[in-house]
């Protein structure tokens, strides 16, 4: 079996499986465009040869994907490079057991799944893959709508306490005291007359009586 496809095999067997012992983080990630990202793989056991290999598969495991072989890290070396990579966008990081794929400015064609490995005697060990989606303008998560809570409404009921304003009484008072007068003065006229009257038959007797 060639090299590139014994490779392809065991990769996709990694997507399906993955090994306890390479522990990659995050699962899965979406980027924007010229962003920079970060890709951890930690060693739960220490690999034999020290070295941590860095593979990307640009398609869904099928008979026309294939991975590429990016970047390794060493004890003695460094970062070694693999052919065709942009090194300047492309870092390898350790940190004790765990190891780190930084990208910078990253661009929709770096999308993919990548993979962390070691090759031991005569295993390849894989990590679970991290899915990477670089796209020009990120989701944005709809806000869940606000439910409008509508409005109680509120009896009001007349307002029974007595209203300021002009009094009834002079509207009532008035004619009482128009009628009083009347009275009155029709009194005093009926007086004058039985006072007259009165004056009157009193003359008509002296009259009378001289």
């Amino acid at each position: 079996m060639q090299p590139r496809l014994w490779l392809l095999v065991a990769a996709q067997l990694a997507a399906l499986r993955g090994s306890s012992a390479l522990v990659q983080t995050p699962a899965s990630l979406t980027a924007q465009t010229n962003q920079t990202v970060m890709l951890s793989c930690e060693a739960k056991t220490p690999p034999t040869n020290s070295r941590i290999y860095w593979l990307r598969q640009r398609l869904a495991p099928s008979a026309d994907s294939h991975h590429e072989f990016l970047a390794f890290w060493d004890l003695t070396k460094g970062t070694v490079y693999g052919k065709e990579v942009e090194q300047e966008r492309l870092t390898v990081l350790r940190d004790s057991s765990r190891y780190t794929l930084s990208l910078q400015s990253v661009k929709p064609s770096d999308s993919g799944v990548y993979f962390c490995m070691t090759v031991g005697n005569p295993d390849l060990t894989f990590g679970k893959g991290t899915q990477l989606s670089v796209v020009d303008v990120l989701p944005t998560t709809p806000q869940p709508t606000k439910k409008t809570t509508p409005k109680k409404k509120v009896l009001r009921f007349p307002n029974l306490v007595t209203r300021k304003g002009p009094s009834c009484a002079p509207l009532i008072v008035g004619p009482l005291v128009a009628v009083v007068l009347v009275l009155l003065v029709s009194l005093g006229v009926a007086i004058h007359l039985h006072c007259l009257q009165r004056r009157a038959r009193l003359r008509l007797l002296k009259q009378f009586y001289k």
